[in-house]
């Protein structure tokens, strides 16, 4: 490679750089990639405390990963909002710390529903190793208390990641309640203004999304308003079924069958199919 075709090839990256850096997505100080790997680094160390058995190590001090696991939270704040301060971090961390053992005793719900909703389910430990829906549905609870205080980013971060690696997106402000479980899951749904009440079973395949977007005057969709549907108590919906709009209510006890396409909605313990008389 001859001189002036290396210098060529120099003032062309530079160029490119150029165009490249005036299209930069953000402003902010902080490195996105390295706020990704400490949130990944997060959740693992999280779930380790709330199941030891998920270490890769035979021995695990669960105290010693929960504080491992503040303090790269703290840290991660304060860098996303350093107007915060040392100070105003930690109360975050003490909240979030706050609500852990209310997310554990909830997780052991769902691990339930799944071990008595499912009859291929052998033992607990089997959902808790094997199962995406639970990894999805406990990294989706703990970024549930950062969203509901307000920490950016790192939320949509942990349900993404879980999405990225079990095909199961959970939006990290939608409600859920206890004894939630999601069968093979691959393909679901469930959009940020969602709610789910207890005892609630899906497969895959479901969406439970927006019907349409509310436009502001320079037609940009307006943010923070009810989009997603509310499932009520004890409802079963089954694959590839469609649930959409912020009005549209799953009363208790109902059943949506596999493929219906559902914009209205039902009355407690209403069943509906997409093929009734079969």
């Amino acid at each position: 490679m001859n001189d002036n075709y290396k210098d060529e090839i120099s003032q062309k990256v530079a160029r490119a750089y150029e165009q490249i850096a005036k299209t930069h997505c953000s402003s902010k100080s902080y490195s996105l990639g390295h706020i990704k790997l400490k949130t990944v680094e997060l959740i693992h160390l999280i779930r380790k405390t709330f199941c030891p058995q998920l270490s890769h190590t035979r021995t695990v001090d669960g105290e010693e990963l929960l504080s491992e696991g503040l303090n790269t939270l703290r840290e991660m704040i304060m860098e996303i909002r350093p107007e915060l301060g040392e100070e105003g971090a930690g109360q975050v961390v003490k909240e979030f710390l706050a609500e852990l053992p209310s997310v554990a005793l909830t997780l052991v719900t769902d691990v339930r529903a799944a071990y008595e909703g499912d009859p291929a389910a052998k033992s607990v430990e089997e959902i808790m190793i094997a199962y995406p829906a639970y990894e999805a549905i406990s990294t989706y609870r703990l970024a549930h208390i950062l969203y509901k205080l307000d920490v950016p980013l790192i939320p949509r971060i942990m349900t993404e990641y879980a999405h990225q690696k079990t095909g199961i997106d959970i939006h990290p402000g939608a409600a859920i309640g206890n004894y939630f479980f999601i069968d093979h899951g691959t393909g679901v749904v469930i959009g940020e203004t969602c709610t789910i009440g207890h005892h609630v079973k899906i497969y895959q395949g479901v969406t439970l999304g927006a019907k349409s977007f509310e436009l502001d005057e320079n037609g940009n969709p307006i943010k923070g308003i009810k989009r997603h549907p509310d499932i009520g108590n004890h409802v079963v919906i089954y694959a590839g079924a469609t649930v959409l709009g912020g009005n549209t209510v799953v009363g208790d006890n109902c059943v949506v069958g596999g493929n219906v396409w559902l914009v209205h909605s039902l009355k407690p313990g209403e069943k509906i199919y997409n093929n009734p008389d079969s």
